[in-house]
């Protein structure tokens, strides 16, 4: 198939690193059908690319009707379904860890690890009963996924465990012909990282600005590893800002 025949479902696709995935992916003639809980800001980004290309369907992923209601319309409009780019994210205040709340620990394991599942549980539903059979499941990460920023306890668990979904997928989507990979990102531009220009805390006590990234520059790294057959496969991409502090750590 080409391009022009594929069709993704991006979640967190109203603002940030869903919206410049969306968006690329559009760009390069994919039909994407825009997740999100905001329809305003899903609308703003449909406006952004080429007429037709998207759909949106507003979804709270922490909700198992949402989820199945967004892939019940994203193959009803396009047809079929050959990615999932599993994004929609949150994080918590950084607090120290015992004054980190309950609902504040729940809303983080929701958000990045539930919400996450269900949604690559209601792909693989698609992927396995669509004909041709198949698809792809990015799952975005996190630099987090392998190492701690301080007063982060509930971003970290999640982030490494979306690492054990990602390998878990891959292992149970071999014979259907589902691949799966996770993307790592370090200091992407976006609302969520904005703290980050203006000083954020080091392991060592410290207070310190740290160099941020494009979000484009991911958006075409998930666009490469979308476009690859399905009998290959980026099981973990790591994209960083260059100068960030992240290898040398510890």
């Amino acid at each position: 198939m080409s391009d022009s025949d594929n069709v993704a479902v991006v979640t967190g696709a109203g603002s940030g690193i869903g919206r410049a995935v969306a968006l690329a992916l559009a760009g390069a003639g994919w039909r994407v059908a825009l997740a999100g809980r905001r329809e305003d800001a899903l609308r703003r980004t449909a406006a952004a690319a080429p007429d037709g290309a998207t759909a949106v369907v507003p979804t709270d992923v922490t909700l198992p009707a949402d989820v199945t209601a967004l892939f019940d319309t994203a193959r009803t409009h396009f047809g079929r379904i050959d990615l999932l780019f599993n994004n929609a994210g949150t994080s918590a205040p950084p607090v120290p860890l015992e004054d980190l709340t309950y609902d504040q620990w729940r809303t983080v394991v929701d958000v990045n690890l539930t919400g996450a599942f269900l949604c690559a549980q209601a792909a693989f539903r698609a992927m396995k009963s669509q004909n041709p059979r198949g698809g792809r499941i990015i799952n975005n990460g996190s630099v987090s996924a392998h190492v701690p920023r301080p007063d982060s306890i509930a971003y970290t668990a999640t982030k490494h465990a979306v690492t054990g979904l990602t390998k878990s997928l891959s292992l149970d989507g071999r014979p259907h012909r589902i691949a799966c990979g996770q993307i790592d990102i370090g200091n992407a531009a976006t609302d969520m990282t904005a703290r980050m220009s203006a000083g954020i805390k080091q392991p060592n006590g410290t207070v310190m600005p740290e160099p941020v990234m494009d979000a484009a520059d991911i958006a075409r790294t998930v666009v490469h590893m979308a476009s690859l057959p399905l009998e290959a496969n980026v099981q973990f991409a790591t994209v960083m800002a260059t100068t960030m502090p992240y290898i040398g750590r510890g």
